[in-house]
This record gives C-alpha cells, sequence and structure tokens, in this order.
C-alpha cells in the first residue's frame, strides 16, 4: 500500500495533469502477435499508461485512504488462518507438466521439460513479514530454462531472489517489459529480453511466451512511475497454454487475451491485496472480479495467487479463499477453481 500511496502522490500533488495516451512503442526486434495492435501506449511524458483505464485519482481519494480506519481491523486481529505448505521437493526432479506455487506470485512452471520461474520472491519485503514458509529452498532451483518478471514492484522483482537464481542457472533466460531489463542487467549478467504488450519473445525452444497487458503501474521509487513496463505472460508449448495475469485491476484486455489465444488450460489470475476496494481495485482484484476476469479468458482452470503470503491490505489473509469457495459454489465461475497449496503439485 505504501508504494501504490507514493505512486498516486508522485503523479497529482505536482499537478501533472490528467495521463492521456500520445505514443506507441514496441521492441523492434520482436514481433506483435495482436493484429492491427498500434504498440504499448505512452502519454504525454513518454511514460508507460494503461490503455483503457489511465490511472487517476483525486485528491480526496487519497485523504480518505489515509485516515479510513480499516473496518476489518478487529476481524484481521483475531484471523489465525495461515495458508498450508507442502515442505517437499520431489517435483523438482520429476518429469512432467505441472504448476507449483511457492507463495504470493511465485510459481514454477514445467512445460515439455522446460523449466520456467515466475516472480520469485524467496525471503520478506523491505516492509512488512512474510506470513508463509517457502515449499522448497531457494539454492534447490538448478536447470531454469526462463525466469519471467512480470513488473518491477518489489513483491514481484526481487534482486536478491534473482541473484540466488542467476548464480545457479548463468544459462537461464530473464523476459520482462519493456525498460525493467535496464534495471536487472544492473543486478545479473543473464541474457534479457524485453518485450511490449502482445509482443513473442524469440526462444531458443519449442515454448512460445508472449508479455500481455494488465490494468496495473510500475515503479521502484517515488521518482520512477511507470517508466518501465508491467504486464502478464501467455505460455505455451505444443498442447498447453498457461496464462500468468501479473497483477491487474479488471479491464477488457482479459476477454482480449482469451480471444487471441483460445483453448487456454490454466488461468493464473490475482485475487489478494484488494481491500479497500473502492481504492485498490484500479490495480488489484478481489475475488469477485478474478472469477469474472476468468471467465472472460475462456480458461479451462483458475487458479488465484497474490494472498497468504504478505499481508498486503485490509482483508484478512485467508478471505480470498473463502470467498472463491462461496462464489464457486453459487456457479459464478466457470470450469474448474483450483485453490493450491503452496508446494503442491498441479499436474497438467
Amino acid at each position: 500500500m505504501i508504494t501504490v500511496l507514493l505512486h498516486f502522490l508522485k503523479r497529482f500533488i505536482y499537478k501533472r495533469g490528467k495521463p492521456e495516451i500520445r505514443d506507441y512503442t514496441s521492441n523492434p526486434e520482436l514481433p506483435t502477435v495482436l493484429p492491427d495492435w498500434p504498440g504499448t501506449p505512452l502519454d504525454q511524458r513518454h511514460l508507460f499508461i494503461n490503455h483503457e483505464f489511465p490511472t487517476v485519482i483525486s485528491y480526496r481519494a487519497i485523504v480518505k485512504f489515509m485516515l479510513q480506519r480499516n473496518p476489518q481491523r478487529a476481524e484481521k486481529k483475531k484471523d489465525t488462518w495461515r495458508i498450508k505448505v507442502h515442505k517437499n521437493d520431489n517435483w523438482l526432479t520429476n518429469v512432467g507438466d505441472k504448476i507449483v506455487w511457492l507463495g504470493h506470485a511465485s510459481f514454477f512452471i514445467q512445460l515439455s521439460g522446460i523449466r520456467i520461474l515466475i516472480d520469485p520472491i524467496f525471503g520478506k519485503l523491505p516492509v512488512g513479514k512474510r506470513y508463509s514458509e517457502l515449499p522448497v529452498e531457494p539454492d534447490k532451483f538448478f536447470q531454469i530454462d526462463y525466469i519471467l518478471i512480470s513488473h518491477a514492484h518489489y513483491d514481484h522483482c526481487d534482486k536478491s531472489s534473482l541473484k540466488i537464481l542467476a548464480a545457479n542457472n548463468p544459462q537461464a533466460q530473464i523476459l520482462v517489459g519493456l525498460k525493467l531489463d535496464k534495471l536487472i542487467s544492473n543486478w545479473v549478467n543473464n541474457p534479457i529480453q524485453s518485450a511490449g504488450w502482445y509482443q513473442q519473445y524469440k526462444l531458443n525452444s519449442d515454448l512460445k511466451i508472449t508479455f500481455l497487458p494488465s490494468r496495473h503501474w510500475a515503479n521502484r521509487s517515488p521518482f520512477d512511475a511507470n517508466t518501465t513496463l508491467w504486464g502478464g505472460f501467455m505460455i505455451q508449448s505444443q498442447n498447453r497454454a498457461v496464462y500468468y495475469a501479473g497483477d491487474s485491476g479488471y479491464s477488457s484486455h482479459f476477454e482480449t487475451i482469451g480471444d487471441t489465444f483460445p483453448n487456454i488450460d490454466v488461468a493464473l489470475i490475482g485475487a489478494g491485496a484488494y481491500s479497500p476496494t473502492w481504492f485498490m481495485s484500479p490495480h488489484h482484484q478481489d475475488p469477485y472480479s478474478a472469477a469474472r476476469a476468468f471467465n472472460a479468458t475462456k480458461a479451462k482452470t483458475f487458479v488465484p495467487f497474490h494472498y497468504g503470503t504478505f499481508d498486503s491490505a485490509d482483508e484478512p489473509l485467508g478471505e480470498p479463499e473463502i470467498i472463491l469457495r462461496k462464489i464457486k459454489a453459487e456457479g459464478k465461475i466457470n470450469n474448474d477453481l483450483k485453490i493450491l497449496s503452496l508446494g503442491e503439485v498441479f499436474e497438467l
């Protein structure tokens, strides 16, 4: 929440005005998979901008957020729920297509023998404790082919975790959004590719990985908001398609992605860090919006994430699971809902 507030203060206290799309950009070395897509939008200050909902907030909303008392404060104080963790690393050496949730937004994915890590964060955040153990020690990750980083926020792009992985996997390619490569190249020597939205990376494998839009933003300090691009990923083998949505509020990009990539097997969609929704919804989805996003993608299985590891917002840690099970029982989630424990192997 602190980084969200710093972003808003930077953009609006200095009266920079409402951001508007003025230009488009892309990586000229990579192909674009969406027909007629003009490129990733830029605003009048050449900063990246969401194409459908430019980030705008009022002074009144900032003050209300800062002064409002959390209505779930007492509930959170009494909450003893902790996410279940399977301490087992056998899946690291087993063959077969699989997804393993490591906590928060971190996943291990294996497709056609190719090994991928998404948004690895093995420690705690600069502000705030970690509420879940890691299912496997970080130094067990070897022979990783690709490391995907969705955006620059500290809970997705972790310097120390990337250094551990780089030391053990110097061959691993790191795939990011536009301009984030400049930051990460200061930390590690691995090969890095950066892509704009709907651009496909050039890989030395049978996989296809495409960088996709999300409704979010990015920064590392109060002074670099939206200088690097945020997004999600589509990961495709010959037989499987896994969509990782990254951090995102709801917008029409979910439907566009579902239309552009038919037959998605699994959609990994964030369903945490959403309260108060009136303030957080442009950046994170509550379980209701996450289910709506999943339905829009027309994917076969919905795997929620972004809860249970860090206390990032006003809701209790386990509330997302309670609500998701409820709305699934009410028939509001199409196809399958798969709620994972950390370290649990989801075989594809």
